[in-house]
């Protein structure tokens, strides 16, 4: 009874275990991820951020408010500041001259603009990171099914042959050799978890989850990828159009030439106008004045910042050149890398592994048969399995380059 209730509590367990795994297929992922990505989300503040300081720099200064009263008159004592007493009040206002104002809200906007491709740039960094650990943590599966069902089976061999010790049939030797066997095979499979868990650590960061991500991939999905439609002079012209780095570059160096604009704007004095009413000290009473003042621009005309402007545009102009050229460059490597990931994987596509499996079906019948030898047995077992855990490396490798080349291009090119 014990033994039941353990096994029925296990069973349980498994079923809501998978009840609450996340069956995603790659596009469910990326809706997933879009939605729930705490780095998009907290990125998405920054665009909040940019657009309120463009609006705070629309607004127009504030007029001031100045009051002065008598606060002691010898004659007639303390706060003098009736009908015939004194007291003044001003209101003054700053013009900005030399367009500073709308100066400075256009630098604002294209900060904004460039914020925004922060955040665009960020989608485009995260998102290749998810569909790389996406389609790998498939294919690891796939290799984890393999050594699932070689342990089972040679786990049933290791039994039989103990028995045929145990009736003093064959020799020690053959049976301790392949329990060796076994515990490779699930020592190697514990290595492949290992990495898997680490995958499942990065989905559920990625898609902001604490559930189970279980990759679902069918042919549809892997034989969209490939690059006939393509040539490499229309990728590099795609990728100067879409890269959003490369937009951040070309928009830090028009803030440096918007910058430059105010800062030699910021030169021109900028004048304070206003009127003043004086109830008793001035050479009337009652006074009512216009006033008006600017600062004379005799030592700072704002020199150094104008200098430190103009040497920024060259500066990032640089950074901008240097950022197209790389941008050219890892096209160019990413091409190259697609085109020898799918040579490898065509020289072994179909033929490799239905040959190998042919030969795995009968493979342990034959041994235990005795038709080969232990050493035939356990050689055909450790290549099989090193081959087929190899092809789907291959195949997670040849999709990866994939999603480089999308990454370095910054398009979906593979819909």
């Amino acid at each position: 009874m014990r033994i039941y209730l353990t096994g029925l509590l296990v069973l349980l367990t498994t079923a809501l275990h998978a009840q609450d795994t996340l069956r995603l297929s790659i596009r469910q992922a990326d809706s997933l991820f879009l939605q729930n990505n705490l780095e998009i989300l907290a990125e998405k503040y920054q665009i909040d951020i940019a657009k309120s300081i463009e609006i705070q720099d629309k607004l127009w200064n504030n007029p001031t408010f100045g009051v002065e009263i008598s606060a002691y008159n010898p004659s007639r004592g303390a706060l003098d500041v009736g009908k015939n007493g004194q007291k003044a009040f001003t209101i003054q206002q700053l013009i900005t001259r030399a367009g500073k104002r709308n100066k400075q809200v256009a630098l604002d906007v294209e900060s904004t603009r460039k914020t925004e491709y922060q955040f665009y740039n960020l989608i485009r960094t995260l998102k290749f990171e998810l569909r790389q650990i996406f389609f790998e943590s498939y294919y690891l599966e796939q290799t984890v099914a393999l050594y699932d069902n070689q342990i089972g089976t040679l786990t049933t061999t290791v039994n039989a042959f103990d028995k045929e010790y145990n009736r003093k049939n064959i020799s020690l030797k053959e049976v301790v050799r392949l329990k060796a066997l076994l515990f490779e095979l699930t020592n190697e499979r514990a290595n492949i978890l290992f990495e898997l868990q680490e995958n499942q650590r990065d989905l559920r960061t990625l898609l902001s989850t604490g559930r189970p991500v279980k990759s679902l991939v069918d042919s549809t999905e892997i034989q969209r990828y490939h690059l006939d439609r393509y040539n490499i002079a229309s990728l590099k012209d795609k990728a100067l159009q879409s890269r959003a780095d490369l937009k951040v570059a070309q928009s830090e160096t028009k803030q440096a030439e918007l910058n430059y604009t105010l800062q030699k704007a910021l030169a021109k004095p900028d004048v304070q106008i206003g009127t003043v009413y004086d109830q008793a000290s001035n050479y009337q009473n009652n006074y009512f004045g216009l006033n008006a003042s600017i600062a004379l621009p005799f030592f700072n005309r704002n020199q150094g910042n104008i200098r430190a402007a103009k040497s920024s545009i060259s500066y990032y102009k640089t950074a901008e050149n240097a950022k197209q050229n790389a941008v050219n460059n890892e096209v160019d490597a990413a091409v190259q890398k697609v085109g020898i990931a799918d040579k490898a994987f065509q020289s072994v596509e179909g033929q490799f592994t239905d040959q190998f499996q042919l030969l795995s079906n009968g493979i342990y019948d034959n041994f235990q048969k005795r038709n080969i030898s232990l050493l035939e047995f356990i050689d055909f077992i450790e290549t099989y399995n090193e081959s087929i855990k190899e092809y789907n490396r291959l195949q997670a490798d040849r999709i990866k380059v994939y999603e480089e080349l999308n990454y370095v291009v910054g398009e979906e090119l593979f819909n």
